[in-house]
């Protein structure tokens, strides 16, 4: 147990996707730094397992996305040659639309005036070019052949490796019961099994934020969501061949993956899921009929060929914010309470820069990217 008298530099409270980037971050500079998470990552308990995860650059919500997701790109790249692991594959993402719910023409413009590649395509050309995707012609697509997808798994045990060989300190499976600032602007951070004291504080809860409302309340709900691994009736839904893929519809917005290494086509869906409360049991897939039926539907209706046995199902967790955009942030009351969550189940390709951010933000109170979309402020509005 590390003694409660010793002074970190900067506690991270949650070492999660974003908490283990920012730690690393922190570390590498050479910032004493204590992170703390209420279990062991990687791990199922919070938003990355299950992996993979898409890694796209023609994002909606403009520049601030665009500029964010393409230094995040930079970034994965520097951790994969840190590391000699592979973390990111360039498979290209297919995005498809029914044009009566979505157009992609205002993404197309914003990336392509941040430098960002994307192809057009209309129903007809989508048929052609990829036979095993079925849609009308009522639907257009926006291809990123640059895009792809993260091991997610991977990339929270890479950063917890180099976090710890640059210095870092962890501590595992121990939940924080509280914090309180001292008179000299300093924080504490309570857990049950001891107190840690330092000048700064990265909050990286995720789907656990309500744990710690009693010093910070914040506009996040957390919901259960599912995901499913469905077999395949050839090989050109394999990883070599097909590439990621989001399908906005009437029925819903999905989500999802070749088949890799023969795990079949992974696929869930972004809207929707059930309300869950930090520390309440999490139902596992299939408790619910609409788990498997409305993840089969979509592949039924847009992917036959990968609508075969299920062959795997998961559960995880969204955190959720009104306008599903980001809050990075420091604390209203105290500058050197830095807050990252409400990733609202598209925040993972971002943690490498967004790990820079907080970082920044905790040693300088400024950051040299754009967030003021994820200002907190927004919400008193």
């Amino acid at each position: 147990m590390i003694p409660f008298l010793k002074k970190y530099d900067v506690i991270v409270v949650g070492a999660g996707s974003m908490g283990m980037s920012s730690g690393y971050e922190l570390a590498r500079r050479g910032v004493e730094t204590l992170l703390i998470d209420a279990f062991d990552p990687p791990h199922g308990e919070g938003s990355h397992h299950g992996e993979p995860r898409l890694i796209r650059h023609a994002y909606s919500g403009g520049p601030a996305y665009i500029n964010l997701a393409i230094r995040a790109d930079e970034k994965w790249l520097q951790l994969e040659e840190t590391t000699g692991l592979k973390l990111l594959e360039r498979a290209g993402v297919l995005n498809i639309a029914d044009t009566d719910v979505y157009d992609f023409r205002e993404r197309q413009n914003d990336a392509e005036s941040q430098g960002v590649t994307v192809e057009w395509l209309t129903g007809e050309q989508i048929r052609k070019r990829w036979p095993n995707v079925k849609v009308s012609d009522n639907f257009h697509g926006m291809y990123e052949p640059y895009a792809g997808y993260l091991y997610s798994e991977k990339v929270v045990a890479a950063y917890k490796q180099e976090a710890l060989r640059a210095g870092a300190q962890f501590i595992a499976n121990t939940f924080v019961t509280g914090l309180r600032t001292e008179k000299d602007g300093s924080v504490t951070v309570h857990t049950k099994g001891g107190s840690y004291h330092a000048e700064r504080v990265i909050l990286s809860a995720g789907a656990w934020f309500k744990m710690l409302q009693s010093f910070l309340s914040l506009p996040i709900r957390s919901v259960r969501k599912v995901v499913g691994w469905f077999e395949t009736t050839d090989s050109t839904f394999d990883s070599n061949v097909f590439p990621g893929f989001t399908i906005g519809t009437k029925n819903g917005g999905f989500y999802g993956f070749p088949s890799i290494d023969g795990a079949g086509v992974k696929i869930g869906r972004h809207d929707g899921g059930v309300p869950w409360e930090p520390g309440k049991p999490l139902a596992p897939f299939g408790a619910y009929p609409e788990d498997e039926e409305d993840l089969r539907q979509a592949l039924e209706t847009y992917l036959p060929g990968a609508a075969g046995k299920l062959l795997r199902g998961a559960v995880c967790k969204y955190e959720l914010t009104p306008d599903e955009d980001f809050i990075i942030d420091h604390h209203p009351l105290y500058k050197n309470v830095v807050i990252a969550g409400g990733f609202s189940g598209h925040g993972f390709k971002f943690a490498s820069a967004i790990g820079e951010v907080l970082a920044d933000l905790a040693l300088n109170e400024s950051t040299s990217w754009d967030i003021s979309p994820f200002r907190l402020s927004r919400f008193a509005r």
